[in-house]
């Protein structure tokens, strides 16, 4: 029986904000930017070219937090729709639209997906996922990441 995944539109609301503020620093040349009322310097975003690029990133995350989360390798590959990427647990998969729109070769979405291979408990979106997801997010891009993610979570209502 899987639990309800009630979370999932507040997780959501929260990455697209945060990848909105990724956006705007990215653009403005990733300087301070004021971060509900504290100056924080935001770590630059990867951005990837192919399916292949994606790969390579996700065997470096698996290999350098490998001591913090034990897991099998990762399988990527490309996806006919456009409109979101997604992770298959019960091949290892991380699925990402590569043709059309490149909206999810991007390090946050990558780092989403990777979290859902971390996290396996239900529901899917649940507080074991968004506390894996900032845990991640800091190791890998910095604790400006993680503090962004905890932040917005928080402020959507997401546990």
């Amino acid at each position: 029986m899987s639990l309800r995944d009630i979370q999932r539109s507040k997780v959501y609301a929260a990455e697209t904000f945060v990848r909105t503020i990724f956006d705007r620093a990215a653009e403005t040349g990733l300087g301070p930017i004021d971060f509900f009322g504290e100056q924080i310097t935001l770590p630059p975003e990867a951005k990837f070219s192919s399916v292949e690029a994606v790969q390579d990133y996700v065997d470096r995350v698996l290999e350098l937090v490998g001591h913090r989360w034990p897991a099998p390798s990762v399988r990527v590959r490309a996806r006919r729709g456009v409109t979101a990427a997604h992770y298959e647990p019960t091949s290892s998969t991380i699925a990402v639209p590569e043709r059309q729109s490149r909206w999810a070769l991007r390090e946050l979405v990558v780092l989403h997906e990777i979290a859902h291979h971390l996290s396996s408990a239900a529901p899917a979106h649940g507080p074991e996922f968004t506390g894996t997801f900032c845990e991640l997010a800091a190791a890998v891009m910095g604790p400006e990441a993680g503090h962004v993610l905890r932040v917005v979570y928080a402020k959507e209502g997401a546990r």
